[in-house]
């Protein structure tokens, strides 16, 4: 593939790279053509990914170039290209330096992004061009050389400088510089971006040995965190990868997690299913980080935790569904007429309105996901968790928006009640001792009879998606995975043969070459316009339930042939197409710590049937 000016490549064509604060996206075309700064839900410097002519970019590589081959270092999520022409290869390495306090050689904190030139054989000629957008492209900055050596583009924003080799020509443009030089054999060369508050010093300058050293540092912090893992089973190599791009997603100055560092990549192209992930929700953090705790990692459960009693603090009723990743409660919601999307998937969504939703499963995910650490058996712990289900009590039975975040009214969804009677049933365990627990008992029997009674459709044979309603939803295959399928109580027997059959109609009807959609549109409607394709969370929870109802082998099979959708740097969005195109924001943190859990699950299913 040469280095042309590709509108619009595949959504899963990109890498992501990450410092703990933000994050930024490489193209296979040698472009960063996504990145906040300063932080994820900040507005960006470079945006092409949403408007190729309005977002700006950082593109770099050999005028002419064909891509040998792209990849992350091994166990690290700094990436390395190899670009050709001719008898000259130049490797091309992307990291973004880790600013924690225990680094020998600590980089400034303006420093958020470097791109090293080393050459493999021959004499390098090589090419950059920088293009800032501020304000989400609607302020075009004036690019001027600072010194030699060092470019700025300012806004009330803030400040962005590029350090550039001194020897380098540029030309500058309406807001844009193209940049060029070369490198010899045995010698190296890097671009470092800063960014500074408004009226920020320019930094002073790095040296290549010093950029060396934050590399090695880089490799090592990942590395390191790595090896904490207990993980020993069969998916090292997926699953590695995956802990890897959730940590990516951690804003570490608060402890907050995003769904995604992107905003308004379309769930179908062209159409306006397209949402901003840059936030902190309860339900998905909480899950994600059971999936890290599962691979041994403890101090994003601590952090998580520290983050959650911040937010709350804020809405000490209960909880809001998300919370920006300082805690703040408002997430007011607007639309970019002016910005094309994603080829031509408009609106471009900043902010986020489902902030204002019902959902009710997001004390059930918290509890069950939680239960285990120390924090919340504490006494201060218990009083948190009797506060919350003290709430509950009053509120479960209310219909919500439900876990889908659809936009077509409140209804009485079955998961929903699902979620709630784990909330009742871990807050028991968390707290059995509490004043209030025997009014928890209560409110688990009633909730679980009542999911039984109304929650069923005997001539589907399955649970449904909301009471009174014929639709199926995949989110009910976490009912084994939560304890429901099991349930001891007086539809003990009963319940265990009602989700064989719900599984059986799940894989009849949501279903297809082993990916499974959340839902199927002509059985329900969220309100918006667009197509559902599937929905890599719920695929890889199809995999889960095949495995945990003994069919192992099946699961595997199926679990591998996703895997091999996974993108060039093995990353996943949130859905896949029909043609198994990766759609929605991406890399989303639903998908990785679905190939998390599902990875688990199977090897507890394979250890089980005693397969190597």
């Amino acid at each position: 593939m040469s280095q042309g000016d590709i509108r619009y490549p595949p959504i899963g064509d990109y890498g992501m790279i990450g410092d703990l604060r933000s994050a930024a996206l490489v193209s296979k075309q040698g472009s960063i053509d996504w990145m906040c700064l300063p932080r994820f839900d900040s507005p960006w410097i470079f945006g092409r990914l949403l408007d190729w002519d309005k977002g700006g970019y950082l593109q770099l590589g050999l005028p002419g170039g064909a891509l040998a081959y792209r990849q992350y270092r091994r166990d690290s999520n700094v990436i390395q290209t190899v670009w050709s022409n001719g008898p000259a290869r130049m490797r091309v390495v992307d990291w973004m330096p880790i600013a924690v306090t225990n680094n020998r050689v600590r980089p400034p904190e303006s420093l958020r992004l470097i791109r090293m030139m080393q050459p493999v054989a021959g004499t390098s000629q090589w090419r950059l061009t920088f293009k800032p957008r501020f304000d989400y492209g609607r302020e075009v900055p004036s690019v001027r050389p600072v010194r030699p050596g060092l470019l700025s583009a300012a806004s009330p924003q803030g400040n962005v400088f590029l350090q550039i080799p001194e020897d380098a020509a540029i030309a500058l443009g309406d807001g844009e510089a193209i940049v060029t030089g070369r490198v010899l054999p045995g010698h190296r060369a890097a671009v470092l971006l800063h960014y500074t508050e408004r009226g920020g010093r320019p930094p002073a300058p790095i040296t290549m040995d010093q950029a060396h050293a934050y590399l090695h540092q880089t490799d090592d912090y990942w590395l390191g965190w790595l090896r904490s893992s207990s993980y020993r089973g069969r998916f090292d190599e997926p699953l590695h990868r995956s802990a890897l791009a959730l940590k990516l997603m951690q804003y570490l100055p608060t402890g907050a997690f995003v769904a995604a560092p992107t905003t308004s990549l379309p769930e179908s192209l062209g159409g306006s299913l397209n949402w901003d992930y840059r936030y902190t929700w309860i339900r998905d953090t909480s899950d994600l980080v059971n999936a890290l705790h599962q691979l041994g990692f403890q101090d994003e459960v601590d952090a998580f935790l520290r983050w959650v009693r911040m937010a709350h603090d804020r809405h000490p009723e209960h909880f809001q569904i998300m919370y920006t990743i300082d805690g703040e409660d408002r997430v007011p919601e607007y639309v970019l007429d002016d910005l094309e999307g994603y080829r031509r998937s408009k609106p471009v969504r900043i902010g986020n309105a489902a902030v204002e939703q019902l959902q009710l499963d997001i004390y059930g995910e918290f509890l069950y996901s939680l239960a285990g650490t120390e924090h919340l058996r504490s006494t201060e712990g218990q009083a948190a968790v009797a506060h919350l289900l003290d709430w509950l009590v009053g509120h479960w039975a209310r219909p919500d928006e439900g876990i889908w975040e659809t936009r077509g009214g409140r209804r009485d969804f079955t998961y929903s009640r699902l979620m709630c009677w784990v909330a009742f049933e871990h807050g028991l365990r968390i707290a059995p001792q509490h004043e209030n627990a025997g009014m928890w008992a209560v409110m688990a029997h009633a909730i679980a009879d009542e999911i039984q009674d109304r929650g069923w459709d005997a001539e589907l044979g399955s649970y449904v998606q909301s009471y009174g309603a014929s639709a199926l939803d995949a989110s009910l295959l976490l009912m084994p995975v939560v304890g429901f399928a099991e349930f001891a109580g007086p539809f003990g027997l009963e319940a265990a043969a009602r989700w064989r059959s719900t599984l059986a109609a799940i894989e009849g009807g949501l279903t297809h070459k082993g990916l499974c959609h959340r839902y199927r549109l002509s059985d329900f409607s969220d309100g918006l316009a667009g197509e559902e394709s599937s929905f890599d969370l719920c695929t890889l929870l199809f995999h889960m339930a095949l495995a945990g109802s003994g069919d192992a082998e099946r699961a595997q099979r199926m679990f591998t042939e996703f895997l091999g959708h996974a993108g060039p740097t093995g990353l996943f969005a949130e859905e896949l197409a029909p043609d198994g195109e990766q759609l929605g924001n991406f890399p989303q943190a639903f998908t990785h710590l679905g190939v998390i859990w599902t990875a688990l699950a199977l090897d507890a299913a394979l250890d089980a049937a005693g397969a190597p």
